[in-house]
């Protein structure tokens, strides 16, 4: 089949592409499709007009719209129908039901019917999700939870990240026959490469925590008051802190902690290249995945636990959404029920006191991830593409 996906935004540094629908792609290139993608340049300008190929799957870029306000929506919008309809699909497969890539898909809808169209939803986009969490305008955030809702019901087809968003799209009116549960995938993570990370790593005289995070999905002060009580237990452990929040979270984490009298402990990174990823991986000894529970979390796919789980590192996680879905608690995690920074130290100190369940536990969530590697999960993209196709 030849398959156009419809990007909400670029190549970078925005996740969606470069971890969902990238990754996708080429498992499914690599099962005898023709890929390509089309993005807008939604925050990274400099890549507009391009086109490039990764792997077997070319990803296109529209140009820079030229007129001003709204109109510049539309010129965007219909940039990428353009593109798209170039490439002579079989069908079309939109990711995210929001902004430029969904009014285009809605404009193919009309002008194209017998156009397959699949949507894929890996978040919670409306109210209660990105809506209450980024400022946009309030024309825009009326648009986002309208195409949120909308959309599914026009598609052919809907994949969706997470068991939560699965429940939702029903609620829309979809029939379950219609919806398809595609997770994120796991990329193949080399464990010789990961080890020799881990003999070029300098040897550190301290153990450290990893925390991987946009920092949104944390309640801060549950995390400090964790942070607190391994302290008091084991003041050697570090809190290697890797990313950059949306709003400045990440000085609200080092003012709380110095408040609290454990600033220590914190080793913010900030945001990393994805080359710096694997060696900061390696220094850790176990990984923090403590998440609020909300909406918007149980709706998310946790790209960044599966990675943690592909580079074998022992995990404490918070049992929100698609945690449980990907750790089995004593097997491949410890699973904390989420608002309870009590559970959360006590599992990190278990955790850093008994290296024979570190092992054990990184075995088992390096098999867990194997389990949702995208070569298997194209299997289920192909499905939803049999459903629309026939």
């Amino acid at each position: 089949m030849r398959i156009v996906m419809i990007a909400p935004f670029g190549i970078r540094p925005k996740g969606t592409l470069l971890a969902r629908m990238l990754p996708l792609a080429q498992a499914l290139a690599r099962r005898g499709h023709y890929l390509s993608i089309v993005a807008p340049p939604v925050q990274n300008p400099e890549d507009a007009g391009t086109r490039t190929t990764y792997g077997a799957v070319t990803v296109i870029h529209t140009i820079l719209p030229r007129l001003p306000g709204p109109l510049a929506v539309a010129e965007q919008s219909l940039s990428l129908l353009r593109l798209a309809l170039a490439e002579q699909p079989d069908l079309l497969h939109l990711f995210k039901p929001k902004g430029y890539g969904g009014l285009a898909a809605l404009a193919a809808r009309a002008l194209r019917p017998r156009l397959p169209l699949v949507v894929d939803t890996d978040d919670w986009e409306g109210w209660g999700g990105w809506n209450d969490l980024l400022p946009y305008p309030a024309s825009a955030k009326a648009l986002f939870a309208w195409q949120e809702r909308d959309l599914p019901r026009r598609a052919d087809a809907v994949t969706v990240v997470s068991r939560t968003l699965e429940s939702l799209v029903w609620s829309f009116g979809v029939p379950p026959g219609r919806v398809f549960y595609l997770p994120n995938g796991s990329e193949h993570i080399q464990n010789a490469a990961l080890d020799n990370e881990r003999t070029a790593a300098p040897c550190a005289h301290y153990p450290k925590i990893l925390l991987y995070t946009r920092f949104w999905e944390i309640d801060l002060p549950e995390l400090v008051a964790a942070l607190v009580v391994i302290h008091q237990a084991r003041p050697d452990v570090r809190l290697v802190v890797v990313g950059r929040g949306e709003g400045g979270e990440e000085r609200r984490l080092i003012d709380l902690a110095e408040h609290a009298g454990v600033g220590a402990m914190i080793d913010h990174r900030g945001w990393l290249q994805p080359a710096q990823i694997p060696a900061t991986l390696a220094e850790a000894d176990i990984a923090f995945s403590p998440i609020q529970d909300t909406l918007i979390n149980r709706a998310r796919g946790l790209a960044k636990l599966l990675e943690l789980m592909g580079a074998g590192l022992p995990i404490v996680a918070s049992a929100v959404g698609q945690a449980n879905e990907y750790l089995e608690h004593e097997r491949s995690g410890l699973l904390c029920a989420p608002g309870d920074p009590a559970a959360l130290a006590a599992a990190a100190l278990r955790l850093l006191s008994d290296p024979g369940l570190r092992d054990r536990l990184a075995d088992g969530a390096r098999a867990a991830a194997a389990r949702f590697s995208w070569d298997t999960l194209a299997e289920t993209a192909e499905a939803a593409y049999h459903v629309v196709m026939s």
